[in-house]
């Protein structure tokens, strides 16, 4: 198994949106090395949700590879935001995967926390952080997640467990565009 970290501003699709919808299709990845990345997970990797352009902007829960990469069909259809005239179905240029909601943390882990960490200085999102779609280590994602845990007392820790695991659904879409 991998782990992978994905980045999406709050305001266009947070890690509340993929509790709600428990599941999504990764789309509009329009980086190659980002949509390297996606064609390399497999279903059942781990990956860490980033909140980006956000205050604070950090990790702010888990989710896991329900489906391994298929083709973006969004890069074929004309007038859609993330159309790609130069892509071609026989040979497909982009890709996405599904997501699914594993855990929401109890408090972001905020990027300057994620920075003065030791173990994480080597961390691609510290040394890349434009790149959407990014490999993690075992020992970095399950530092991140020690650091959220550990962020919240054990009572807080288990009422938002509870929460997480049983999300109330909303019938009204989410904007799916991803950063």
């Amino acid at each position: 198994m991998k782990h992978w970290l994905v980045k999406s501003e709050p305001g266009t699709y947070s890690i509340d949106d993929l509790a709600r919808e428990h599941r999504t299709a990764w789309e509009g990845i329009r980086n190659y090395q980002a949509r390297n990345n996606l064609r390399d997970m497999k279903a059942g990797d781990l990956v860490l949700f980033y909140h980006s352009s956000a205050n604070p902007a950090g990790v702010a829960g888990v989710a896991s590879v329900a489906r391994q990469a298929y083709p973006d069909e969004a890069a074929f259809t004309k007038g859609h935001d993330y159309f790609d005239s130069k892509s071609d179905p026989a040979n497909p240029t982009w890709f996405l995967v599904d997501l699914s909601f594993v855990e929401r943390f109890p408090a972001v882990v905020a990027l300057e926390q994620l920075k003065q960490t030791p173990g994480l200085q080597d961390m691609v999102l510290l040394k890349s952080g434009r790149l959407s779609v990014q490999p993690v280590t075992a020992a970095e994602f399950e530092l991140v997640c020690k650091l959220a845990r550990a962020a919240v007392s054990p009572v807080i820790a288990k009422a938002g467990k509870a929460k997480a695991r049983a999300p109330k659904r909303s019938l009204k879409p989410s904007p799916k565009r991803k950063s």
